[in-house]
């Protein structure tokens, strides 16, 4: 009977299981009430819709199998919770930014959304709407460590250090009517802050080497408008008797000194009217006067105006900076073309060092590879570091590289050529002893390839540490090449030392 009531239901009348005759009619099929004691199943029910169920190629009258409400709109907000996925992920500022406001309110709605899902109890939906809750709190856990996160606090400690600099130096005078404090002392303090901003260490994760990468941008724009402007060599303005254009030249020359200035609090983040745009349309405008006047016939006014120009130009140039790093890829270093040179020596440099090594393991000390080594480091000289502080470090980080093999190469010279004489003072032998012992901690600095905290790395600095104990216990007693040999020793184990620190301290690009 249960049989029976399935096929007419499917439109094919049961026939005892005889093959029908296509050639006799056949009468609309009867749907026939279910027998006593059958329950429909719950899909075959008119209306029905349950998440993700399809049958391919089947499909019957008066059934629904369109995925559930509460799965469409989980679809969908898996779907807003890709779009924002990038922007959370390379965001760079702080919580107190529009865009992290913007990004944790659209978040925090979708979670919402979320939260409000009505699930009829199906596990299916509850295992649906559970993955799209964990993707947006993710999302906001990933927001929140990127703005709170120790080192990019670090960066913004140093960003308003230099902004602090710039402000009582150059714009407070400014704004009062006075003069810009503009001394050695402000650039060398200007230095000292790129370099520690240089130093911060970001782990490979992109929001920390953007905001690096801005906030350095900034503080290297400040320094070199400065430096422009403490090296300007103008034996000028010129006398307004001069040419009749060489007063209009002057008026642009202090609206120029005032822009240089607004530049400087717009970079540093200190000017809450202006904007790089407003201050652009400016300098160009002065640009456009300074064309339109006809110097043809002096030629110092010309050239007066030759430099105006230029010093104009070189303010505009640093007026894209606002989208620097974020609309470009120019934080990611890995990819610039002084880089992967600066690796490439690296890569020289590490197999020459192998065989070095190699060879003073085996007790043959006839590889002296140092003029391939020097060659390398005037290689490194000519690297153009485009003023980019991070590759003047990556620079830096390699010569010292190689200044280590070259130092190492050379004591292990000094050592295998050196005869003692009988009546040297103990003193003298006693830093000899001291140095062939820090030969051989330096092949294994050398070679060393863990990290900071490890086993060998802290017997690695004990032992240097009690070879620098060792050295102070010398006493020269007045004997002239003991005290310099002791002194020069001083110092070579403290360049091991150092060598190892930054083998150690995990600095990228």
């Amino acid at each position: 009977m249960a049989v029976r009531w399935l096929c007419s239901l499917f439109g094919k009348p049961f026939d005892g299981g005889k093959r029908m005759d296509p050639s006799t009619p056949q009468s609309p099929p009867q749907t026939q009430p279910p027998p006593p004691g059958f329950s429909v199943p719950a899909f075959m029910v008119p209306g029905f819709s349950a998440p993700g169920f399809s049958v391919p190629g089947f499909s019957v009258p008066g059934f629904s199998l369109q995925p559930h409400p509460a799965l469409t709109r989980l679809d969908q907000v898996h779907r807003e919770v890709a779009a924002l996925a990038p922007h959370v992920c390379s965001f760079s500022g702080l919580q107190h930014d529009r865009e992290y406001k913007r990004l944790e309110r659209e978040l925090a709605r979708l979670q919402l959304e979320v939260d409000q899902v009505d699930t009829e109890s199906l596990m299916e939906l509850q295992a649906a709407r559970k993955r799209a809750a964990q993707e947006v709190e993710g999302l906001l856990r990933h927001l929140e460590e990127n703005a709170t996160h120790p080192q990019r606090l670090t960066i913004e400690e140093l960003s308003n250090e230099a902004r602090h600099l710039v402000e009582q130096t150059i714009v407070a005078p400014q704004r009062a009517g006075g003069a810009a404090d503009i001394s050695d002392e402000l650039v060398e303090a200007l230095q000292g802050l790129v370099l520690r901003l240089t130093q911060v260490k970001t782990g490979g994760r992109v929001p920390l080497r953007k905001a690096r990468y801005r906030a350095l941008t900034r503080v290297c724009a400040v320094q070199e408008v400065i430096e422009g402007r403490t090296q300007q060599t103008l034996s000028l303005p010129l006398s307004d008797d001069t040419h009749r254009a060489v007063h209009h030249i002057n008026t642009i020359m202090g609206q120029v000194s005032v822009a240089r200035v607004q530049l400087v609090s717009l970079l540093m983040g200190l000017s809450g009217r202006d904007s790089c745009a407003h201050l652009s349309r400016i300098l160009t405008e002065l640009q456009g006067e300074l064309d339109a006047l006809d110097v043809s016939n002096n030629t110092a006014v010309r050239n007066y105006r030759k430099q105006v120009v230029e010093e104009i130009n070189g303010l505009l140039r640093h007026l894209d900076l606002e989208e620097e790093g974020e609309e470009t890829r120019r934080y990611d270093l890995s990819q610039n073309e002084s880089i992967r040179e600066i690796e490439g020596v690296r890569s020289e440099a590490a197999l020459l060092r192998e065989g070095i090594l190699r060879s003073c393991f085996m007790g043959d000390f006839s590889f002296r590879p140092k003029a391939e080594l020097q060659s390398l480091v005037s290689h490194l000289d000519q690297v153009d570091t485009a003023r980019n502080p991070c590759i003047r470090e990556a620079r830096r980080r390699a010569v010292l590289e190689l200044q280590a093999v070259i130092a190492f190469l050379d004591l292990r010279e000094a050592l295998t050529f050196r005869q003692p004489c009988p009546s040297e003072p103990p003193a003298y032998s006693s830093v000899w002893s001291v140095l062939v012992s820090l030969s051989e901690l330096q092949a294994q600095v050398l070679s060393f390839q863990g990290r900071r905290g490890d086993k060998n790395f802290l017997m690695l600095e004990e032992l240097l540490t009690k070879q620098l104990l060792a050295l102070d216990a010398v006493d020269p007693q007045g004997h002239e090449p003991s005290k310099v040999s002791r002194k020069q020793a001083v110092k070579y184990a403290q360049n091991i030392l150092s060598y190892l620190d930054m083998k150690t301290d995990e600095w990228e690009y």
